[in-house]
C-alpha cells in the first residue's frame, strides 16, 4: 500500500469532521452575526462544494492541482466574507471566521500534494487573509496562523521523505528480483550451454582439422559468455532506443554510457560496461565490483586506448598469446593495466617505430591519454611480454574531445 493512502484519507476525515464543526458552531452563533444570511449563504455553498468534492481528496490521482486551488479559494473567500457578514466588535474580540479551522484542510491538501513547498505558499496565502480580516496583528491570529504553518511544511516534508523512501523500495526490489532472475539463468546456462560449449571445444581439439577451429570458436564462446554472466555487465544495442532494452539490460548497467546529441558524449560512464566486450579465450578481464565512473568523453578514449592495446598484441604476439586487462579505481584516477605474454619489446623499439613514422602507439594510445590529462606508460621485458599502464584522471575529458576520434 502506498504511503500516501493513510494521508489522503485522514484528509478526507477531517474535511468532512471539520465542516460538521462549521455549521455547528455557525448554528450557535447565528444571532451574533450583523448579516446572518450572508453567513448562511456562504455555508451553504460550502456545503454544497463538500458535497461534490469530498472524494477528489481520497487519492493523489484525484486531488488535481486545480481542484486544491478551488478549495483553498473557497477558504480565502470565506475568510475576507467574514468582514461584510460579521460585525467589528466581535471580528475584533477574536470571533471566529466562518470557515474557521476548516481551511487548514485546504493548506494540507496542498501539502500532501506537491510537499513542503506548496504548503509554505498556500500557508502563506492563508496567514495574509487572516491578517487582513482581522485588521491588526493579534497574538491569537498571528498563533493560528504559525500553527497551521509549521504543521503544514512539517507534513509536506514528511510526504516527500516518504515518498523518496518508496521509490528507493521499489528500486531495491526491482533490483532484486532482476538479481534473482539473473541467477536463475545463470544456473540454467551453467547446467545447458556452458556444458555444450565446453564439449565441442574438447571434441574440436581431439578431432582436428577444421573441426579444431570450431572447437576454437565454441571456446572462445563459452568466455565470454561466463564473463557476461558473472559480471553481469551488459552493453545497450547500437541504435536501439531505451525503451527496447530488456529490464536485465537497464539493470545491469549502474552508469549509462549516453551519446549526445551534437555526437560528444555527455553523462558519467562506467568504464566495466566499454571494457567488457573484449573479454574472450585469449583475453581475461578484471575488475571492481562497483561502477567505475568517468566522464564519458574520457571513458570511450581510455576503451579506444585499450582496444589499441590489444591490437597490438595480437600483431606483434600473435593470435595464441594470452593477454589480461585490469581495471583499478582509484581515489583521484582510474588505472588500466593490459598485460600479455608475448616475446616483448625489445629496448628502443618505440622510439624507432615513431621516428620511422608508424604512429599507433604514439598516438593511438600515448596520444589518446595525454589529451585527457593522463600518461601511458610500458614495462616489457623480451621474453616475458609486455604490460601497458594507462592512468586516466577524473578530472574529466577536455574540451573538444571526441567519441571515436580517428588517430591513425
Amino acid at each position: 500500500m502506498s504511503v500516501e493512502l493513510p494521508l489522503w484519507r485522514a484528509l478526507t476525515g477531517y474535511r468532512v469532521l471539520t465542516l460538521c464543526y462549521v455549521l455547528v458552531l455557525f448554528a450557535v452563533s447565528y444571532d451574533q452575526y450583523q448579516h446572518p444570511l450572508g453567513a448562511a449563504a456562504y455555508m451553504t455553498a460550502l456545503t454544497v462544494w463538500m458535497g461534490f468534492t469530498w472524494r477528489r481528496t481520497t487519492s493523489a490521482e484525484r486531488c488535481t492541482r486545480a481542484f486544491l486551488i478551488g478549495d483553498l479559494s473557497f477558504a480565502l473567500g470565506g475568510i475576507l466574507l467574514t468582514l461584510a457578514v460579521d460585525s467589528h466588535e466581535r471580528i475584533m474580540g477574536g470571533g471566529p471566521t466562518l470557515p474557521s479551522i476548516w481551511t487548514a484542510g485546504a493548506v494540507l491538501g496542498f501539502a500532501i500534494k506537491g510537499g513542503w513547498r506548496w504548503a509554505a505558499v498556500a500557508s502563506a496565502l492563508v496567514a495574509v487573509v487572516n491578517l487582513v480580516e482581522r485588521q491588526e496583528f493579534a497574538r491569537d491570529t498571528i498563533h493560528n496562523v504559525v500553527l497551521v504553518w509549521v504543521a503544514s511544511v512539517a507534513i509536506g516534508y514528511v510526504v516527500e521523505v516518504a515518498r523518496a523512501s518508496e521509490r528507493t523500495l521499489a528500486r531495491a526490489l526491482q533490483i532484486e528480483a532482476a538479481t534473482r532472475e539473473r541467477e536463475r539463468l545463470a544456473r540454467d546456462i551453467h547446467d545447458s550451454v556452458l556444458q555444450v560449449l565446453a564439449m565441442v571445444q574438447r571434441r574440436g581439439t581431439a578431432i582436428g582439422g577444421e573441426a579444431a577451429e570450431l572447437g576454437r570458436m565454441a571456446g572462445e564462446q563459452e568466455v565470454a559468455l561466463r564473463t557476461l554472466v558473472s559480471s553481469g555487465l551488459v552493453r545497450p544495442r547500437a541504435g536501439a532506443p531505451d525503451d527496447a532494452r530488456t529490464p536485465d539490460e537497464v539493470l545491469s548497467a549502474p552508469v549509462p554510457c549516453a551519446d549526445g546529441a551534437d555526437g560528444t558524449d555527455a553523462g558519467p560512464c562506467d568504464v566495466r560496461a566499454l571494457l567488457a566486450p573484449h573479454a574472450g579465450a585469449r583475453v581475461t578481464f578484471s575488475e571492481p565490483g562497483a561502477p567505475v565512473v568517468l566522464p564519458a568523453a574520457a571513458a570511450a578514449e581510455l576503451a579506444a586506448a585499450v582496444s589499441a592495446a590489444l591490437d597490438n598484441v595480437k600483431v606483434h604476439a600473435g593470435d595464441g598469446a594470452q593477454a589480461w586487462i585490469l581495471v583499478e579505481d582509484e581515489p583521484d584516477e582510474v588505472i588500466v593495466t593490459v598485460r600479455d605474454d608475448g616475446p616483448g619489446i625489445p629496448e628502443g623499439r618505440l622510439a624507432d617505430a615513431e621516428r620511422e613514422g608508424r604512429l599507433g602507439v604514439a598516438l593511438s594510445i600515448r596520444g589518446r591519454l595525454r589529451d585527457l590529462g593522463g600518461s601511458a606508460d610500458w614495462v616489457s621485458v623480451p621474453g616475458q611480454g609486455t604490460e601497458v599502464e594507462l592512468k586516466v584522471p577524473k578530472g574529466g575529458a577536455p574540451a573538444g574531445t571526441r567519441r571515436g576520434r580517428s588517430t591513425a
